[in-house]
């Protein structure tokens, strides 16, 4: 891919049991985003999305919405790094 980023990001509020991984999947795979996705211990969600910067900042602002049922306070982003072949949803760290 040319002309890529990567990102990382901290999302936090109601985030957790209500479907934000796989929200976030559908959204990498509709914007073409590499990266992953999972569950932390301290109840927030952590991503990496990797992709053209469109995609990447469109798939951002779906982050701050999150499905119905989330209630997101914050999204932290800061720059990532990795190369990534797909999108995953990965364990709970």
């Amino acid at each position: 891919m040319t002309n890529v980023v990567t990102k990382h990001l901290i999302v936090t509020g109601r985030v957790q049991r209500v479907g934000y991984r796989n929200y976030m999947a559908y959204k990498a795979n509709q914007f073409h985003i590499t990266g992953w996705v999972r569950n932390r211990l301290d109840g927030s969600v952590e991503a990496v999305v990797q992709g053209t910067p469109e995609n990447v900042e469109a798939i951002i602002v779906r982050a701050h919405r999150g499905p119905p049922k989330a209630e997101v306070t914050s999204v932290v982003v800061n720059d990532g790094s990795g190369e990534f072949a797909g999108f995953e949803t990965l364990p709970t760290a």
